[in-house]
């Protein structure tokens, strides 16, 4: 694709655009230079952090990691990983708008701590309390077909459904819900969770979901840095393969060489 092209297909989530289709999570890193190393280098639209990860009754700590996000200037996604109530949620997003002063919030709000699935017969509300907050609600939510819309009749604009359990590296495990879920969903979905190898990601974008959220398949490679990279390539390439049309399978071979010209013999 082109440079052009691409300028013209950038993501968008809640009317601002991003020049890359992939986030970044911030755990995990075996330390904080390897962390910067790799945002470098892969440059991602997003970064997500956790509000109770930083330990705000520490403020030097607090502060310390808040510095080295601004230095990257790149945008941070607060989240609200660990939290199991509705009421929990909105307390952690509204103190993670005070210490990151931003609206954004990807909202998680676990229902299981064996497969830290998502609490589907709570996150609707608590993503209606958010959205009314005045909150740019990003819901980390399974591909249930029926939880997503109803994600999106309370306001949410953008959605992230996993593609397996969080740190898994399983890749998608049910192909058939995701793809419906995007044929049917239309608003910006970004897969989030379970992705394990760059063409784990090449594949969902090739199916049109619009962007990748990963932390665990990069912070826990031999090299970091290198594998976000390779994330970010496969990213863009199953985007352009997506918006480029790939050809229709077909159930016999099909001669690639045109025979015009051949000898009548050889076309026998």
């Amino acid at each position: 694709m082109s440079d052009k092209s691409q300028d013209a297909d950038l993501l968008t989530l809640y009317g601002e655009t991003f020049a890359s289709r992939l986030l970044l999570g911030t755990s995990r890193y075996p330390s904080p230079q390897v962390l910067s190393d790799a945002v470098a280098q892969s440059k991602p639209a997003m970064l997500t952090a956790s509000l109770r990860r930083q330990n705000v009754s520490d403020p030097e700590t607090s502060n310390r990691f808040w510095d080295m996000l601004r230095s990257w200037n790149v945008p941070v996604l607060p989240n609200t990983a660990g939290c199991h109530r509705v009421q929990e949620v909105v307390t952690t997003a509204q103190m993670a708008r005070e210490v990151f002063n931003t609206s954004w919030v990807k909202l998680e709000l676990i229902g299981d701590d064996y497969t830290l699935q998502p609490d589907t017969l709570n996150l609707v509300e608590a993503a209606n309390i958010l959205i009314k907050d005045g909150f740019k609600v990003l819901p980390y939510c399974t591909e249930d077909l029926v939880l997503c819309q109803r994600l999106v009749d309370v306001g949410c604009q953008a959605l992230m459904p996993w593609a397996a359990p969080i740190g898994t590296g399983k890749g998608p495990i049910n192909a058939y819900a995701l793809r419906v879920l995007r044929e049917r969903i239309t608003v910006p979905l970004i897969v989030d969770a379970g992705l394990g190898l760059p063409s784990h990601a090449c594949q969902v974008m090739e199916w049109g979901f619009d962007a990748v959220l990963l932390n665990t398949a990069v912070a826990l490679a031999q090299n970091p840095a290198r594998m976000a990279c390779a994330f970010a390539a496969a990213t863009q390439a199953g985007r352009d393969a997506h918006v480029s049309g790939a050809m229709q399978e077909q159930q016999s071979a099909q001669a690639s060489t045109p025979l015009l010209g051949m000898p009548f013999w050889h076309q026998a």
